[in-house]
């Protein structure tokens, strides 16, 4: 197995990692380990539209609702040039 050496990293991210062991009854040993098998075994999601990517953008953000006035006329017919 590899080992790791992390320098400089900021005390408050050491203290997040420490309390998010304890939250999860793990060591900060085991609760790094966890988290950077997570990072590396993760695919990159792509998403295969632009729909797609931006519904799954605003859902992690709680959504958008927006106000689509109601037509005041009907929509023309297509004029195909015949």
């Amino acid at each position: 197995m590899a080992a790791l050496s992390i320098r400089d990293l900021d005390d408050s991210v050491k203290e997040k990692l420490r309390l998010r062991a304890a939250r999860h009854g793990r060591s900060m040993e085991a609760e790094i380990r966890l988290i950077l098998t997570a990072a590396a075994t993760e695919e990159e999601r792509l998403p295969n539209d632009l729909f797609t990517a931006l519904t799954e953008r605003f859902t992690q953000l709680g959504g958008v609702d927006l106000d689509v006035p109601a037509r005041t006329t009907a929509p023309r017919a297509a004029d195909f040039g015949e």
